[in-house]
């Protein structure tokens, strides 16, 4: 295999895009390089409606405090677009990596003061487990009728905002023809040539390695053939996409949106949805049960939702989940999809059981 590697600088310029794209906190820490989320509390400035809209104005006013891993310009483009639909509505953002945002949620639970209104953060099995606690309020928005329903929780407490889907990454100036399977990566030319990231850091890791093992095609001996053929490890998706990128490694485990937005700034890689499926997380939204700000909270996961709110999530780089909206260049649309996927609770009741048995095979 032929070595390109990338000039530091040309890369880092590469991926300065990336960084503002990310997504999920499994994603958003990642491609930050470190593995560390800033913590932000901020509340938005007063919007004022645009001149001719003020006949329109929402009547919906008060406050909204929105917890979420979103990047922080995510979360503000978020808040903006909403505002401009309801500009008497003041929010306030708590903004950290999921881990960080679910310990300081519990941690107000326990002490009887909830403070978020709304909440949006990975992915679904975590919403599960503040569903099994009874944190979330049930919620049935108007605007889920363009979301398919394996997006949708049943009881309503969450739905799913966005598609984020794990594809394989290839180096085009290594790889000569591109896989259609992940046997790819267990095969004699991708020995000590993959990388990816770990699901002791990475929760959209974590849901991946549940997924994967408990499908036939896959299962725990999947990740035995991908530790016998030598593949790297690490913390996350960033990490991933700067090793692919930059020539270090031919193929990667890593999320779509940040391999496209790489791609369409230049860098020497492509992603490739293979012939299997694909596992995805969705990045769901719901409502803290005993919100004090009902009114405006409903208000805010319907504009999520809407296509307004997903047009909003096509512009920052993402996949949208709803139905009829196109995604961006180079990613597949939900309907596109072949989704791997496997039963919540069960996900949720072998999480860390799973990360053990990862730990186990690769180590720390």
């Amino acid at each position: 295999m032929k070595r390109t590697f990338i000039p530091i600088l040309l890369l880092t310029l590469l991926l300065t895009s990336v960084v503002a794209a990310c997504g999920a906190n499994d994603v958003q820490e990642q491609v930050s390089g470190d593995g560390q989320d800033e913590e932000v509390d901020e509340t938005t400035e007063e919007n004022e409606p645009d001149e001719g809209e003020g006949e329109e104005a929402s009547e919906i006013s008060g406050s909204l405090s929105f917890y979420t891993s979103q990047p922080d310009e995510d979360a503000e483009a978020l808040v903006k677009g909403f505002n401009d639909q309801y500009p008497d509505v003041d929010v306030s953002i708590f903004r950290s990596g999921t881990e960080e945002v679910i310990s300081r949620l519990l941690a107000e639970n326990e002490a009887g003061s909830v403070q978020a209104d709304v909440l949006l953060v990975a992915d679904a099995v975590t919403f599960e487990g503040l569903k099994e606690d009874d944190l979330l309020m049930s919620y049935e928005s108007p605007e889920i009728d363009g979301i398919p329903d394996e997006f949708i929780d049943p009881e309503f407490t969450y739905t799913g905002t966005k598609i984020m889907a794990t594809i394989l990454a290839i180096n085009t100036n290594i790889v000569e023809e591109n896989p259609t399977s992940w046997s790819a990566l267990i095969s004699e030319e991708a020995e000590g040539e993959v990388i990816m990231p770990s699901p002791i850091y990475s929760g959209a890791a974590a849901y991946n390695a549940g997924v994967f093992s408990r499908t036939d095609e896959f299962g725990w001996d999947f990740f035995e053939e991908l530790h016998e053929n030598e593949a790297t490890v690490v913390q996350g998706n960033g990490g991933v996409l700067q090793s692919v990128a930059g020539g270090e490694h031919a193929y990667g485990m890593v999320v779509d949106f940040i391999v496209a937005n790489a791609k369409e700034e230049g860098s020497p890689i492509d992603l490739v949805y293979p012939e299997e499926g694909v596992p995805v997380i969705t990045e769901p939204i719901g409502i803290m049960e005993g919100t004090q700000n009902e009114e405006s909270a409903k208000a805010f996961v319907d504009f999520v939702l809407s296509e307004e709110g997903q047009a909003l999530s096509v512009d920052i780089g993402y996949t949208p989940i709803r139905e009829g909206i196109e995604p961006p260049p180079g990613l597949r649309s939900v309907d596109e999809l072949n989704v791997l996927s496997s039963d919540l609770a069960d996900l949720l009741e072998t999480r860390d059981s799973d990360k053990e048995r990862f730990r186990n095979i690769f180590g720390d």
